[in-house]
């Protein structure tokens, strides 16, 4: 079908947004008033993370990766449950590691994915008009490396269309984050929107967030990485208290 760009790479956008219609997938769902979408839509923004912060982002990343990493394509890391691609399956970072975890992972590091994680928390709660106070961020909210290797596992085929309330049940406002430049440091793995009409694409760039409601009316995929390695962060969020996860920390 006809692609649409909505967002280049060589872009530098303050707010870009556009509404539309909300599916029936959180009828569903328990509803919480001032928080379940009413308003469905999706932004593109460069104005809230600098592309400093999310090389900085990006090293957490890569020193969290180094310690495995997929055979295949498409490697995770997640800081908060401490799940890590090794080979063919996933360890748990914190029990496989033990206090080593320290050498790797500084107090630093996680303030700033705090701060990262509540302003974007904080925009998307603005532009969908409702309160910072009533999302929770809820699992799974990960890294992601993919490259061009061949897949040796479902987990690496990341690149199936998909609506993440329907795949995660507790996902209501879905983020990410950029760490790397499409046509820069990798090329293939846009971002698409896949609608009725056509393909709306977001190309990644450092520092770039872009967020969306999480039922059918944002069904989307990530093209397959033709070379080099893309990095991302997808931080995503729920209006239900009982999905919601804390931080991570030494704690």
């Amino acid at each position: 079908g006809v692609t649409e760009v909505l967002a280049h790479r060589s872009d530098s956008l303050r707010d870009k947004f556009i509404e539309i219609p909300c599916s029936e997938d959180y009828d569903s769902h328990k509803r919480f008033e001032g928080c379940t979408p009413r308003r469905c839509g999706r932004g593109v923004t460069d104005a809230v993370i600098t592309r400093e912060e999310a090389e900085r982002i990006r090293r957490i990343a890569e020193r969290g990766l180094s310690l495995g990493g997929s055979d295949g394509g498409a490697s995770i890391l997640d800081l908060h449950s401490g799940a890590l691609s090794l080979g063919k399956h996933f360890v748990n970072l914190y029990r496989y590691f033990g206090n080593k975890i320290q050498d790797i992972f500084t107090e630093e590091d996680f303030a700033l994915y705090r701060d990262v994680r509540q302003r974007i928390q904080q925009r998307i709660a603005q532009v969908f008009g409702i309160s910072s106070s009533s999302m929770y961020l809820t699992k799974p909210t990960f890294f992601s490396r993919m490259n061009s290797t061949e897949a040796k596992t479902t987990h690496d085929e990341y690149w199936h269309p998909h609506v993440d309330k329907v795949t995660y049940g507790s996902f209501d406002y879905t983020s990410l984050l950029y760490l790397s430049d499409y046509t820069e440091d990798f090329g293939g793995g846009r971002f698409v929107f896949m609608d009725a009409d056509s393909n709306k694409t977001i190309e990644p760039r450092a520092g770039r967030v872009s967020f969306f409601t999480s039922g059918s009316e944002n069904l989307h995929r990530v093209e397959k990485v033709l070379w080099g390695t893309r990095f991302a962060i997808t931080i995503s969020f729920t209006c239900d208290p009982e999905h919601g996860i804390g931080d991570p920390s030494w704690a």
